[in-house]
């Protein structure tokens, strides 16, 4: 117990844009020897380089990058009891991973941070693996946690809407859940992680769709409108972008009727449907 502690920093960095990154962000980032990068292979390499690019941009004094391989996950399970026993699987695994960068690249006394996209509260592993690690007593750090720009809130600020309306809830889920069951309620929905495009099997409900995909990044994509109209062209949007990049992250909200907002409907600069978002 003479030896100084580590420090861990879980670090919101955004939804891609190296400008949403907040000044505690950066004064956080900076404080860090080392930072630790779960890479997810060669088909999500350009992740890998923006984080690279944020260090890049934002740091000025010397720092080390560790990056391991995130191990893989079975994304085949639907059945809730399956699913979350492979989540928990993969947590356990990626645990045993950071658990070793932890013990071999932070020496006592040194600061690591894991850079978190989005917000390190909102649907992302980070605390969780954490929280595993501390428990097994292999290793003694402290750790906080700095907020971040989440894709939800990139999404809404893109199409320059609310997310909640006046007296309204808003309800966030990720795709798998809304697939078993459309909530009968007066809220909003945010749908996060849907790589089944469940919203083509919503239509006729009179929804309204604001949708945006590689939010934040050179390659953001918007599109806007009557869900009926615009499924179909989001599902090919969809098809194209997985085609040119290997892999799609997206992000869509879900109201009754007509958005109220002022301007919503009408498309935000550069968000037409093509590629290009604020950094193209």
């Amino acid at each position: 117990m003479s030896e100084a502690p580590r420090h861990v920093l879980v670090i919101g960095m955004g939804a891609g844009d190296p400008d949403h990154l907040t000044l505690a962000a950066v004064k956080a980032m900076r404080r860090a020897d080392v930072f630790f990068v779960l890479g997810k292979g060669r088909e999500k390499e350009s992740l890998t380089r923006l984080r690279r690019d944020i260090l890049d941009e934002h740091l000025t004094g010397p720092y080390r990058v560790v990056e391991a391989e995130d191990p893989w996950r079975d994304r085949t399970q639907d059945d809730g009891a399956r699913y979350a026993s492979a989540v928990h699987d993969w947590r356990r695994r990626r645990a045993d991973i950071c658990e070793r960068l932890i013990i071999e690249e932070l020496a006592p006394g040194e600061c690591g941070a894991f850079l978190v996209w989005g917000d390190p509260s909102l649907y992302d592993s980070t605390l969780a693996i954490l929280a595993d690690i501390r428990g097994r007593g292999t290793v003694n750090f402290g750790h906080e946690v700095i907020p971040g720009i989440s894709s939800v809130s990139a999404l809404a600020a893109r199409h320059r809407v609310t997310l909640n309306r006046v007296g309204r809830p808003i309800r966030i889920t990720p795709g798998r859940r809304l697939a078993q069951g459309f909530p009968e309620d007066d809220g909003d929905i945010v749908v996060m992680l849907d790589g089944h495009e469940t919203f083509t099997h919503l239509t006729g409900r009179g929804l309204w769709i604001h949708w945006g995909a590689y939010l934040g990044t050179p390659d953001e994509i918007l599109v806007s409108g009557p869900l009926d109209e615009v499924a179909g062209r989001i599902s090919r949007l969809r098809a194209e972008a997985r085609e040119r990049h290997g892999w799609i992250m997206d992000t869509y909200l879900l109201r009754q009727g007509r958005d109220e907002a002022e301007g919503a409907g009408r498309p935000a600069e550069g968000a037409d449907g093509s590629g290009g978002g604020p950094l193209g």
